[in-house]
């Protein structure tokens, strides 16, 4: 098993998801706010299973979508971190950069904070030449995370997990080169 890697910030870890993670996740993703740029609600069923996938990902490459928690309290907010797309995704092999906060962290500066840590993780630590992200056109909030991050919108391309005509199959893609 590779190293794990937990980057940290003045206010954040990011770290390896925990069991106690499952039921505040799950609230998250029955959150309307939350969700508003996602096909679908999701059940706790679907959310324990994203929650596998990440532990998966995160124990095969050390690195991952990692648990968020708040250094002040320890309250765990969402996720933030890197890992590889899905191979049907039109620009890959590629790693991609993403997050998911509970509304009451939005506003605060967090999402961006912890993508930078992880940016970090894949430029510096992993020697990766690029991270991409990518969301819904109309997701004004995570393209001006992007932005921040100093990302550059890309090509716009139709998600092949949605089907045909769907109204959020189609999306914005963003990339970041390694400054190194």
């Amino acid at each position: 098993m590779p190293r794990l890697i937990e980057p940290g910030t003045t206010r954040l870890q990011l770290r390896q998801w925990r069991d106690s993670d499952r039921a505040p996740f799950a609230r998250m993703n029955a959150d309307p706010q939350v969700m508003e740029f996602f096909p679908a609600l999701l059940s706790r069923e679907e959310s324990d299973a994203g929650i596998d996938r990440q532990i998966a990902h995160i124990e095969q490459y050390g690195w991952g979508f990692w648990a968020v928690e708040r250094l002040d309290d320890r309250q765990f907010i969402g996720f933030v971190g890197i890992k590889h797309v899905t191979a049907d995704m039109p620009f890959a092999p590629a790693v991609e950069i993403g997050w998911r906060l509970a509304t009451d962290a939005w506003g605060q500066g967090f999402a961006s904070e912890a993508a930078r840590a992880a940016l970090q993780v894949g430029f510096e630590q992993l020697g990766l030449p690029e991270i991409v992200s990518f969301t819904v056109p109309g997701n004004f909030r995570s393209r001006g995370v992007m932005e921040k991050l100093g990302m550059q919108q890309g090509e716009n391309f139709l998600h092949p997990a949605l089907p045909p005509a769907h109204p959020m199959q189609e999306h914005v893609l963003y990339r970041l080169a390694n400054p190194m």
